[in-house]
Order: C-alpha cells, then sequence, then structure tokens
C-alpha cells in the first residue's frame, strides 16, 4: 500500500524548533517529488517546501526560507521538514505528498498523488 504518514508535531514555543518526519511505504521517496505543505485555522493550504532529486536543490516558499530546511534519509525511506525561530504564524496542520519526479517544481511541487494525514504544530507566543 502507497502511504504517508507524518509525525513530529507539537506544542513550541516562539523562537524553538522542530523537526517533522514523513515516512513512506510502498514506493521509494527519492523516486518521487515530495511536499510539504500547510493549512493554518480558516486559511487555505500553502505550499511550505518541495524536494525532488530530478530538479536540483528543495525549494521553499518564501515564507518558509530561511528557517525551514527540508532533507530526506534513504535508509529511513523518510523526508524531513526542520523548523526553526518558528513563530505563532507557523501554526498549522502539516502535510506531506508525494508525486513524480520532475525536472521544474512548478511541476514537481504542484502534481501530487500521495497525502498523508497530517500532523498538527502549534507555537505559543
Amino acid at each position: 500500500e502507497v502511504q504517508l504518514v507524518e509525525s513530529g508535531g507539537g506544542l513550541v514555543q516562539t523562537g524553538g524548533s522542530l523537526r517533522l518526519s514523513c515516512s513512506a511505504s510502498g514506493f521509494i521517496v527519492d523516486d518521487r517529488s515530495i511536499s510539504w505543505f500547510r493549512q493554518a485555522p480558516g486559511k487555505h493550504r500553502e505550499g511550505v517546501a518541495c524536494l525532488s532529486r530530478s530538479a536540483g536543490t528543495p525549494y521553499y516558499a518564501d515564507s518558509a526560507k530561511g528557517r525551514f530546511t527540508m532533507s530526506s534519509d534513504r535508509a529511513k525511506n523518510t523526508v524531513y521538514l526542520q523548523g526553526s525561530n518558528l513563530k505563532p504564524e507557523d501554526t498549522a496542520v502539516y502535510y506531506c505528498a508525494a508525486g513524480p519526479l520532475f525536472s521544474d517544481y512548478l511541476r514537481a511541487c504542484g502534481r501530487l498523488d500521495v497525502w498523508g494525514q497530517g500532523t498538527l504544530v502549534t507555537v505559543s507566543s
């Protein structure tokens, strides 16, 4: 079964750090584009970061640049999203999603066909 499972969410204070995990089963993460999204209460879902081996270095949304880092561990078949200097506006349910490999991030980050269930991150002020 093709599946993504997020973990690592929780409560963190402003300025703190958190590492989210996205564990895959049924496929190899390095053979797919993997994206992180988040959805805050009452807001639309927004992209945070995207990693596609065919496209090169990870792509980060402006809101994530300098504070979030995406990486993968092939041995664990897991993708991570490390967040630091977290702010209350980072509070959201974070989702990971997978799609085909593309050499451009427009397609790599947008054409996704497997989604995880999400993990809640709450940043207290």
